[in-house]
């Protein structure tokens, strides 16, 4: 019996590449003799739309095609259920495929190795449920989420028309620097609190994040653990200081930050020690304000992979 497989492109993936590396997995796909349905939509919230409809009518995977942000749609259609993922890493960061070891920017070697995965055994990773406390309202990410610096600088980013590309997260790094104070955090961590006025907490499932920054270089896919990334106090020269390193996976080793192991955390603001936090980014996509529970489900994702 031919196997059916629901296919999701993000066109601005990859500096508008994305369509492109659409087209070839999809032809790919075909030629491995599988039956490839188009879910691909204008919006990314109509694609999860279509997505999970054609995943309730009976798929056997989804193959997501661009960067972490298709993964994450991807994610949050057959996270909890038997349906495998597949990745045609394509974006500009693919840190979720580097983590993966997956072919990154190469669709013919992502699709091979989705046809071999597809005769095989999806290998079952980790992922995240994500929301408000004391609500229902939850969803998933499976690389790295951060309410700090760095989501801030995300968020400003998105914001400016200019310049293109990559400069404007420069840019937007420059001004959010330039106008720090410490954020206030205070962070639970299965029945453990730690709080303090800091750039950054990141809430990690896997090691990278902003294409290849090594914020967690310990963590791991498959441990059934969240790394909780926390800095601080830090003022901004301490945070000029880091900065650099977190680049190289070095910034471990300075006395002001610390990773906290979990399976259960709840971030919250505290306002007598430092600014509001900004809100969060999960895969690069924004998640909201805190406060936020976090809670890792073991094995929750089938990847082919």
């Amino acid at each position: 019996m031919t196997a059916r497989v629901g296919l999701v492109v993000n066109p601005t993936a990859g500096k508008g590449r994305g369509t492109t590396a659409g087209r070839e997995a999809h032809a790919r796909l075909r030629t491995l003799g599988l039956d490839v349905a188009d879910l691909s939509a204008p919006t990314l919230a109509q694609a999860t739309d279509r997505a999970r409809a054609a995943a309730v009518a009976g798929l056997d995977a989804v193959v997501v095609v661009g960067g972490d942000g298709i993964v994450h749609l991807g994610a949050n259609v057959v996270a909890g259920t038997d349906v495998p993922l597949g990745i045609v890493a394509a974006g500009t960061g693919n840190d979720i495929a580097r983590t993966l070891g997956l072919p990154r920017a190469d669709v013919a070697a992502s699709v091979e190795a989705i046809g071999r995965a597809l005769r095989g055994t999806p290998r079952r990773v980790d992922a995240v449920r994500v929301g408000p406390p004391g609500t229902s309202a939850r969803e998933w990410y499976v690389g790295v989420l951060s309410c700090g610096l760095d989501a801030a600088v995300n968020a400003r980013a998105n914001g400016y028309t200019w310049p293109r590309g990559e400069s404007r997260y420069v840019r937007a790094l420059l001004a959010e620097v330039g106008r720090y104070r410490p954020f206030g955090y205070r962070v639970t961590y299965d029945g453990q609190v730690w709080e303090s006025g800091s750039p950054v907490v990141a809430v990690a499932n896997c090691g990278w994040f902003g294409g290849g920054v090594r914020i967690a270089p310990d963590a791991r896919v498959d441990d059934g653990l969240l790394d909780v990334v926390v800095a601080g106090p830090l003022a901004r020269p301490g945070v000029l200081r880091v900065l650099p390193s977190v680049y190289r996976g070095t910034h471990l080793a300075h006395p002001a930050v610390q990773v906290l192991r979990a399976r259960s955390v709840r971030v919250e603001p505290v306002a007598a020690l430092g600014a509001p936090p900004p809100p969060a980014f999960a895969d690069g996509e924004r998640v909201g304000p805190l406060p936020l529970q976090l809670d890792v489900v073991p094995g929750a994702l089938r990847v082919l992979a």
